[in-house]
């Protein structure tokens, strides 16, 4: 395929798709584009296979990290990355006080936050006026309506079967970046006893990152805030992934839920 038009350069930008657009600055083809999206695609070419090659790689570490740049495809090949993507989105399940601290620290991050409640007296403007969405629904139905890609982060803070079991669900079934769900170490292995009998697998389950937060033996409701923001970044910028929970050391003591969901 040859290099990309002004009007496929347009309409890939307005698509709004997570994309790294590389654009040879020094070398030949000098001026050359090729699109490498978040989804694995590719449009255009640089016309040379080697540097259509590591524009793909560089292309997909510069999106990971939302960063734009000059690059080297070759010694003698210089290129710039610029990448389009969408704010990272924070979806809280549950108006709780923890919700409160960690939307905060989700703008301060850079997040666009979303706040999900079917309790319409806690999921107001007066305790949530930083967060970009409020919605009133129950969770599930929340999320079922929501895009939810590779760049949404879900942070479920019920610790109510009622909503919570309903939101992993939905949140399991779409290709959330990060899923995490409060509670302790029995909260969480009872809740996941449940979910398999409801015929999720292992597999599925093992991307569940319960209890949430990283082991900072967080107490109160913004300390616990502080280990789930940790643990969101450090799975944003790879340094942690989808392990089963079972092997990751964690620590928010069980005597410090109640205070973050009061």
């Amino acid at each position: 395929m040859s290099g990309l038009s002004y009007a496929e350069i347009q309409s890939i930008i307005e698509s709004e798709d997570p994309v790294a657009l590389v654009t040879i600055v020094r070398g030949e083809p000098l001026g050359r584009k090729i699109a490498i999206f978040e989804d694995g695609r590719v449009l255009g070419s640089l016309g040379i296979a080697e540097l259509d090659q590591a524009a793909t790689k560089l292309g997909h570490e510069h999106l990971a990290d939302d960063r734009s740049g000059l690059i080297h495809l070759r010694e003698d090949v210089q290129a710039f990355i610029e990448v389009y993507a969408r704010p990272p989105h924070l979806v809280l399940i549950g108006a709780v006080h923890t919700a409160i601290a960690l939307g905060h620290i989700g703008k301060l991050l850079g997040f666009r936050v979303t706040v999900v409640d079917a309790r319409e007296r806690f999921a107001t403007r007066e305790r949530f006026p930083h967060v970009d969405e409020l919605v009133i629904a129950w969770p599930d139905e929340a999320l079922d309506r929501m895009r939810i890609d590779s760049r949404t982060y879900i942070a479920i803070l019920t610790h109510d079967p009622k909503f919570d079991e309903p939101a992993l669900k939905s949140a399991l079934a779409r290709p959330a970046r990060y899923i995490g769900a409060i509670g302790s170490r029995k909260t969480s292995a009872d809740r996941i006893g449940r979910l398999k009998r409801q015929g999720l697998t292992d597999e599925q389950l093992a991307k569940i990152h319960a209890p949430i937060g990283l082991n900072l033996g967080a107490r109160t409701p913004e300390e616990i805030a502080l280990s789930i923001a940790a643990e969101i970044v450090a799975v944003r910028r790879g340094q942690i992934g989808h392990l089963p929970r079972q092997f990751v050391s964690h620590a928010i003591r069980p005597d410090a839920i109640d205070a973050a969901l009061s």
